[in-house]
């Protein structure tokens, strides 16, 4: 361990990618470092992510967690485009869908984790309620226990942050909605999958059906449809579900029996495919890391964004000595055009799973038929990959 950041003290609010990605670099260069997050306990679970390209894996090797990731990995296979009597489409290869390695988001996570639990306070169940800034550093009050002060506030809670809410305003200001929500929960494997996915289709909604970890006996179930932005309570568990079934009522396929799953569901992700656009990610003393500064639902490659940038905040605020102007500043112009490169290419997740057409579905099973193919596969993983090297990274040891 360095020593460059031994006088600094910093809160991280979130403890999912970002903010352990974050506090591992931080903690190996010296610094205090505090993780505060709203879950009773390290969230499980999630959708699988993925990284690609030389500069995700330069991360993962600077990190040291290249191999555990590895080992992890969810070996996902082919996915499927399906008609509605379950015959084949188009084939999507593994090297499109899931990259060089793939990995569930809470496998990730609980691999920063534990990489960090000796050097980094963990606090689970809390989070921050007011921050008061002056010229020597950062107040802030929890929701329980006492008031703490820091010399830097990072907020790595995700799109809809409340670390952002409360230094920059609200969240309206920043998200842009992309004309889709999308759904996942668990369902039981009866159509027998084994690390892979069947995908359906028809104009404005998608339904999946996918078995990452080779379990017979669980698989997971992904919606997605377009709608104009929706007004519900995101803490109302039955509203999502009666939003969900209404939606996909009339759909063919196995959507049946993925409502009927989603009915016996206990959890359930929902949300807007949505964006955070954002002028700054700094404001005095408070940094924005993740998708709380740069975030996109799905489709841009926000995990990976993620652990680059919370190498590059880190490295920066090294070289600065701790010095935060210096250091959110040049981070900031180290990945600002990194992060909006993968914001671009998340806007096509919702069209391409669920086009608004019959004839833009068969548009899109023409063109990634095409580009699946061996004579252009190599074109199709640079264009893939174009997004996640957009970013000379500095040597900070």
């Amino acid at each position: 361990m360095t020593t460059q950041l031994r006088n600094l003290n910093v809160l991280i609010s979130g403890a999912s990618i970002a903010g352990p990605a974050l506090a591992l670099q931080l903690s190996r260069y010296g610094a205090r470092v505090t993780v505060v997050e709203k879950a009773p306990a390290l969230r499980t679970g999630g959708f699988a992510v993925d990284f690609r390209g030389h500069v995700h894996r330069k991360v993962l090797q600077e990190l040291g967690i290249w191999d555990d990731v590895h080992r992890r990995q969810t070996h996902m296979g082919t996915q499927t485009v399906v008609d509605v009597d379950g015959s084949p489409r188009v084939d999507l290869p593994s090297a499109m869908m899931s990259g060089d390695v793939e990995i569930f988001r809470g496998d990730l996570s609980a691999i920063l984790y534990e990489r960090t639990k000796d050097t980094v306070e963990y606090v689970f169940g809390n989070s921050v309620a007011t921050m008061a800034e002056d010229a020597h550093g950062v107040d802030v009050t929890f929701d329980h226990g006492a008031p703490r002060r820091f010399d830097l506030v990072v907020g790595a809670d995700g799109l809809h942050s409340n670390t952002r809410r409360l230094a920059f305003g609200d969240e309206s200001q920043y998200l842009r909605h992309l004309g889709y929500y999308v759904a996942g929960f668990d369902m039981p494997n009866h159509l027998g999958l084994d690390r892979t996915a069947l995908i359906y289709s028809d104009p404005g909604r998608m339904v999946s059906i996918t078995n990452y970890d080779g379990d017979p006996d669980r698989a997971g179930a992904s919606l997605v449809f377009a709608s104009e932005q929706l007004a519900y309570d995101r803490n109302d568990l039955g509203r999502q579900k009666k939003i969900l079934a209404a939606k996909f009522a009339d759909m063919g396929w196995e959507t049946p029996k993925a409502l009927d799953a989603l009915d016996a569901a206990d959890s359930l992700y929902f949300d807007a495919i949505a964006q955070i656009h954002i002028d700054r990610l700094s404001k005095g003393r408070v940094v924005l890391i993740g998708d709380a500064g740069y975030g996109a639902t799905m489709g841009g490659m926000g995990t990976g964004a993620a652990v680059v940038c919370a190498y590059v905040l880190a490295g920066e605020l090294a070289r600065a000595r701790g010095g935060h102007r210096t250091a959110f500043a040049a981070y900031e112009a180290e990945v600002r055009d990194f992060a909006k490169g993968c914001q671009k290419i998340a806007g096509n997740a919702g069209p391409f799973l669920a086009p608004p057409s019959e004839k833009k579905i068969r548009q899109r099973d023409r063109a990634y038929r095409m580009l699946s193919s061996r004579l252009l596969a190599g074109f199709f993983k640079k264009l893939t990959e174009r997004a996640a090297t957009n970013i000379r990274l500095k040597d900070y040891s």
